[in-house]
C-alpha cells in the first residue's frame, strides 16, 4: 500500500511539473518580487516627503494649496494596504495605480513651484533632496518596467496549453498590470532645471 501511495505521489507530481505548475510557481515568485521591489522604491519616495515639504514650506510658505496637494496624495498612497492579494484584484490595483500616479503629479507641482524661490532653490537640504526624489523617481520606473515585464510573462505562461489547464485547476488567474500605454508619462521622473532663470517670487 505505502509503495501504491508513494508510486502515485511520483505520477502527480511528474504530471504537475508536465502541465507546467512548477512553471507557474516559478513566475509567480518573479513576478511577487518585482512587486516587492516596487513597493520598496514608492515607500523610499514617501519617506522623502515630510522632509521636502518641510523644507519647501520654510522659504515659500504661502504656497500652501501646492503644501496640502503633496501631503494628501501622500496620505492616499499610505491608505491604501499593498498586500499580495493587491496583485489578483484589478479595482484594487488600479485605485493604487492611480495614487501612485496623483503623488507623482503633486510632486512635478511641487517642484515647479520652487522655480519661483531662488533661495529655496539654493539651499543644501532643498537640492540634496531633490536629487534623492530625482533618483528614487528613476529607480522606482526601471522597478516598474521589471514588474510590467515579469506579469506579461506570467499572463501568457498561464493562457497557453496545457499550462492553462493546471492553471483552471488551482485558480490562478491573470494578474493586473500598469498601463503600458501611460508608463512614461506616469513613471517619468519630477525634474526642475536650475539652469533657468527664476521668475519673480509670489507675494
Amino acid at each position: 500500500m505505502r509503495k501504491l501511495w508513494t508510486a502515485f505521489l511520483i505520477l502527480v507530481a511528474t504530471t504537475l511539473s508536465g502541465c507546467g505548475y512548477n512553471d507557474i510557481q516559478r513566475s509567480d515568485e518573479q513576478v511577487k518580487s518585482a512587486w516587492s521591489e516596487v513597493l520598496n522604491q514608492y515607500q523610499r519616495r514617501a519617506d522623502l516627503i515630510p522632509n521636502l515639504v518641510n523644507t519647501v514650506k520654510g522659504f515659500a510658505a504661502q504656497e500652501q494649496q501646492v503644501l496640502i496637494q503633496v501631503t494628501e496624495a501622500r496620505s492616499r498612497v499610505g491608505s491604501i494596504q499593498a498586500t499580495p492579494e493587491l496583485l489578483n484584484d484589478p479595482a484594487a490595483f488600479r485605485r493604487f495605480q492611480e495614487a501612485q500616479g496623483q503623488m507623482s503629479s503633486a510632486l512635478s507641482r511641487l517642484l515647479v513651484v520652487a522655480e519661483n524661490y531662488p533661495q529655496l532653490k539654493s539651499d543644501a537640504n532643498f537640492r540634496d533632496l531633490q536629487a534623492q526624489l530625482e533618483g528614487t523617481e528613476n529607480r522606482i520606473t526601471v522597478a516598474r518596467n521589471r514588474y510590467i515585464k515579469s506579469v506579461q510573462e506570467y499572463n501568457v505562461l498561464i493562457r497557453q496549453f496545457p499550462v492553462n489547464l493546471t492553471a483552471m485547476m488551482f485558480s490562478y488567474q491573470t494578474k493586473p498590470n500598469f498601463a503600458v500605454e501611460d508608463e512614461t508619462a506616469i513613471a517619468k521622473p519630477p525634474t526642475v532645471d536650475f539652469g533657468k532663470p527664476a521668475a519673480p517670487a509670489k507675494q
